[in-house]
């Protein structure tokens, strides 16, 4: 058991950029996790959509045991194994034909973004720099990736910006006219916008889009880094919308919860990256990337089959809460296991009392939509307990004369 005011006294030392719950977490199993007061949570979280197969699952554990008694880091200057069968693994399941690991999202939508800036240069002969995002996206923290995203609260304070970004309304059919400029080698978006509301695309929005940016010659760069990994009940959500990108990026549920991140390419934009052009000291070394094998082969082999038909009776059982609390339930949306919620008003008295009151933690997604993430080995019965959850907060806060 870990001493709360130990805990307490090292959080003055951390930097306050995250508006924590107050909860300290020490251990985690399937769909639950533990706090330091050994209380039990019901966790629809799963680390933002990072851990797919629960927490601490049996096969990627053993897999990284494993390595830990051979070898945990030796740099890109060699070859590394693990590196190898999960670059496999990953182009034989998706349009990709090269792969860059790095460490986190943002890492891979930076380097995204190089690569499409390099492939204009370098191998079409251009000019072209600019890069088409939309409104309410997210990309990352870096300067690039949050100027990449649609959302002046993110790049509040950072100017001067990183120039060669440009913002066209996501999911507006007019907008498309837009895309294709004198300046613009690609377009990047997520399919399903996770931190800007669990809005999805059309599915006539963005084949349209894809048939602008093949008719250009631009890059279409999808983002399906909290998307990606089996999440909607394709291994990548592209898939879904019967397109073909040129690159996407991946993270959290690549790892299972070790820091990993990567540029999935086609063979035609991965020449643009020659030996020295791009780098990184951490990415893809044994440890990840056996973590990685180990949850790719899982989610391909045992989970994936199961998302879809969990997705659908998820959906339903929010659909059946929007007609119950009609007043407080706006609109709920989404795809396979990522949904969310929106309501009439602020989404954080729900949470709060999820948390507090009945033990079940789930996200915001913007400050109206309660933001849904279980792992993909939940089971029904896991998903009623948390819906029987959010019917309970529903009524306590009618009764109280709260609007939500």
């Amino acid at each position: 058991m870990f001493n709360e005011t130990v805990t307490a006294a090292k959080n003055e030392s951390i930097m306050p950029t995250y508006a924590r719950f107050p909860i300290t977490l020490v251990k985690g199993k399937g769909s639950y996790v533990w706090d330091n007061n050994d209380t039990k949570y019901l966790d629809f979280t799963s680390g933002i959509g990072t851990c797919n197969l629960g927490h601490v699952p049996d096969v990627v554990k053993n897999a990284v045991e494993s390595q830990l008694q051979e070898l945990w880091h030796c740099s890109n200057l060699f070859h590394i194994p693990s590196q190898q069968k999960l670059a496999d693994l990953l182009t034989e399941n998706s349009f990709g034909d090269k792969i860059f690991f790095c460490n986190s999202g943002a890492e891979a939508n930076e380097g995204a973004i190089k690569l499409a800036r390099r492939y204009a240069q370098k191998v079409k002969g251009s000019a072209a720099f600019e890069v088409v995002t939309f409104t309410q996206s997210f990309h990352g923290r870096t300067l690039a990736t949050l100027t990449a995203t649609g959302q002046t609260k993110i790049q509040d304070g950072f100017a001067p910006l990183v120039p060669g970004f440009r913002y066209l309304p996501f999911n507006d059919m007019n907008a498309l006219e837009q895309v294709a400029g004198e300046k613009t080698c690609a377009v990047l978006l997520e399919v399903i916008q996770g931190e800007g509301g669990v809005n999805h695309a059309s599915e006539e929005w963005l084949q349209q889009l894809a048939h602008i940016c093949k008719e250009n010659d631009i890059l279409l760069m999808v983002d399906e880094i909290q998307t990606g990994m089996g999440r909607t009940g394709k291994l990548f959500a592209y898939e879904n919308y019967g397109i073909e990108p040129d690159v996407m990026t991946l993270a959290k549920g690549l790892g299972s919860g070790f820091p990993i991140g990567a540029i999935v390419a086609s063979e035609k934009v991965a020449k643009a990256f020659e030996a020295g052009t791009h780098g990184t000291t951490f990415g893809g070394n044994p440890i990840v990337t056996t973590a990685g094998v180990a949850t790719i082969t899982e989610i391909v082999d045992n989970v994936l089959p199961t998302v879809a038909e969990l997705g659908m009776y998820l959906s339903e059982k929010l659909q059946q809460l929007k007609v119950k609390f009609p007043t407080q339930v706006k609109e709920v949306r989404g795809a396979g296991l990522m949904r969310g919620i929106e309501l009439h008003g602020p989404a954080a008295d729900v949470l709060k009392k999820a948390r507090e009151e009945q033990h079940v933690l789930v996200l915001p997604a913007g400050p109206n939509v309660v933001r849904l993430l279980p792992p993909l080995t939940t089971t029904k019965a896991e998903i009623d307990e948390v819906l029987a959850v959010l019917e309970t907060v529903f009524s306590e806060i009618a009764e109280e004369g709260k609007s939500v």
